[in-house]
């Protein structure tokens, strides 16, 4: 836990020890920052500023969606920044704020032990660095708060311009023929879409809660144009996200036309080869059935053939007057009424 007084000297370390007086005290802007929300952080949270059990139970446990609770002395607000993880997985790393009149605490995570411990960090970090630079002089508790929560909105839209990178090259290979293997380009552009849709929820929701803390009285005048103007900035990215993904979404219908035109064309080309190969195979048929028609025509008098053709000792026709010339008068009829048969049949 990280305690400091922000004054117009800018932002000054003290201990923790010092939190209730300093809470007392009319020196300046308390910040308390928490990395993780361990222990000593929680038992803090609800003896030494007396939050509600279940925003500091909030504190502890994952938050999934944004969130905004109004107490009477302060404000409990849950929002998100996104962080690229591996095939395209978006981690949500979480950063909650209770919004005081003289104090601000900001309390990070818990996050995915994938994610970096210093993206987690990143945003307040950042405002940290503006304070000692002297580039940041907040006043309110709610200066300090919009300070940060455009720094998480930043964060936002820099995630959108990456992904926005990624959908100018697919869409590049697209139009330039360079796709490579359909299935995992595929699932590039589904990754593509993934992460401008959890960015796009971040937004959204980020920008309906501070829409609905605009209308809470115990915020103070110089807070509500703050609170206005983060509404304002996550209703942009909002917008963003969802001009990105109209953008995404044509090139995924691009995609699928070329798919569908090459299915097409490739389908007609299977047709007229099964076609040529039907029509071969019709004509090879028609020629087997003469050769067989023919073969037919030929076996009854080359049967008989065969048969005189053994020289056979005991073939009683052979002694008869009429035995050969009823020989060649059967063969000859035989042929005959073969042809005539495989001819009305259209074989021959």
């Amino acid at each position: 836990m990280r305690v400091r007084l922000i004054t117009g000297d800018g932002a000054e370390d003290r201990r923790a020890e010092e939190l209730p007086a300093l809470l007392r005290g009319e020196e300046g802007l308390v910040w308390v920052d928490i990395p993780a929300c361990d222990e000593e952080a929680a038992h803090a949270l609800s003896e030494v500023f007396g939050f509600h059990p279940m925003a500091v139970r909030e504190c502890v446990e994952r938050n999934r969606v944004p969130k905004m609770h109004a107490y009477p002395d302060h404000v409990f607000v849950v929002l998100h920044t996104p962080e690229r993880g591996e095939r395209g997985h978006v981690h949500y790393v979480e950063l909650d704020q209770f919004v005081g009149k003289n104090y601000l605490v900001t309390v990070h995570g818990p996050v995915n032990p994938a994610v970096p411990p210093e993206a987690a960090l990143r945003e307040t970090g950042a405002v940290l660095r503006r304070i000692r630079a002297g580039r940041l002089r907040p006043s309110s508790s709610w200066e300090l708060s919009h300070a940060i929560v455009s720094a998480v909105i930043r964060s936002q839209e820099e995630y959108v311009e990456t992904v926005t990178k990624d959908v100018w090259r697919l869409e590049q290979r697209v139009t330039g023929g360079q796709v490579g293997d359909p299935e995992e380009f595929l699932t590039e552009l589904f990754r593509a879409r993934h992460g401008l849709l959890a960015v796009r929820t971040m937004g959204a929701l980020g920008a309906a809660i501070y829409g609905r803390m605009k209308a809470l009285t115990r915020i103070s005048s110089a807070g509500r144009p703050l609170v206005a103007d983060a509404a304002d900035q996550l209703g942009r990215v909002r917008d963003m996200a969802d001009s990105e993904q109209e953008y995404l979404q044509g090139v995924i219908e691009f995609y699928r036309t070329v798919l569908t035109i090459k299915s097409t064309l490739i389908g007609q080309a299977q047709n007229e080869e099964v076609k040529r190969l039907t029509e071969a195979s019709y004509a090879q048929n028609e020629e087997l059935k003469k050769i067989s028609a023919w073969a037919a025509v030929f076996f009854a008098p080359t049967f008989v053939g065969t048969v005189y053709g053994m020289n056979f000792d005991h073939m009683p026709e052979r002694h008869w007057v009429g035995g050969y010339p009823f020989a060649l008068v059967l063969m000859l009829a035989a042929s005959i009424v073969a042809y005539l048969l495989f001819k009305r049949r259209g074989w021959l």
